[in-house]
């Protein structure tokens, strides 16, 4: 029988094959999530006795001169880019970002959507709020800040947002296009974004590294958990 044969039989019969690439990819992102909250729960745990009290130091002084640690590794005019830059995850350019997107969906005619996206922002902001109020841990007091700062330092609400923000949009956007190599840019920059403003942070003395970590680790699983809800949202006609 001919492979046009076989193909043939088994449309005729309702055959697929048991697993999709869509279902292997959500089964794949449902992993990554479980992983996550798993390892964010160890991490909270050993920050709370202590344990990676060696580790937030050594990379937190490696962003400083060794003779002098109030002073940040490199000329000034990189402090003043790091400064420029970590502002891509305060309060007020996230917010421009997300109006900026919602306000795109809306002259497209797209107002769930758009509803959706301030949901999906808006709740990891309140999310990154509760979890600051939740553990309290004081900002780290090894170095001079570049930055001001007034809440707690777990997890770095620069990071989780950044991530959250950007990654949810790129996700969208990514899902959206019909080229692979669209699809990794959105992507691609999106992570980058996250990881230039997390790292920032560290490099600023205004967090310990692992509550960046915290941060980045939150914020994805929580954008892959909207994307995942997009796609169900999507399937079953809501946006």
């Amino acid at each position: 029988m001919s492979r046009l044969d076989i193909g043939s039989w088994r449309t005729l019969l309702g055959w697929r094959p048991a697993w999709t690439v869509a279902e292997f990819s959500i089964l794949a992102a449902l992993c990554v999530i479980a992983g996550t909250s798993f390892g964010i729960l160890k991490l909270a745990g050993e920050i709370s006795e202590g344990e990676t009290r060696a580790f937030d130091t050594a990379i937190l002084l490696a962003f400083r001169n060794p003779a002098d640690p109030a002073d940040p590794i490199g000329p000034r005019w990189v402090e003043q880019a790091v400064r420029d830059l970590t502002s891509l995850g305060s309060t007020i350019v996230l917010t421009l970002v997300t109006l900026a997107a919602v306000g795109y969906l809306l002259i497209e005619r797209k107002s769930r959507l758009a509803i959706f996206v301030v949901v999906a922002i808006g709740s990891g902001t309140l999310l990154s709020t509760l979890l600051k109020l939740g553990f309290d841990r004081p900002r780290p007091d090894l170095v001079a800040h570049g930055v001001d700062v007034w809440s707690a330092s777990f997890p770095s609400g620069h990071a989780l947002m950044s991530a959250v923000t950007y990654l949810t949009l790129g996700a969208l956007l990514a899902q959206a296009q019909s080229r692979h190599r669209v699809k990794l840019y959105f992507l691609g920059m999106a992570v980058l974004i996250s990881l230039i403003v997390g790292v920032t942070r560290i490099y600023l003395g205004v967090h310990w590294p692992t509550d960046v970590l915290a941060g980045w680790s939150i914020g994805a699983a929580w954008a892959l958990s909207c994307w995942l809800l997009s796609i169900w949202l999507e399937e079953h006609g809501k946006i």
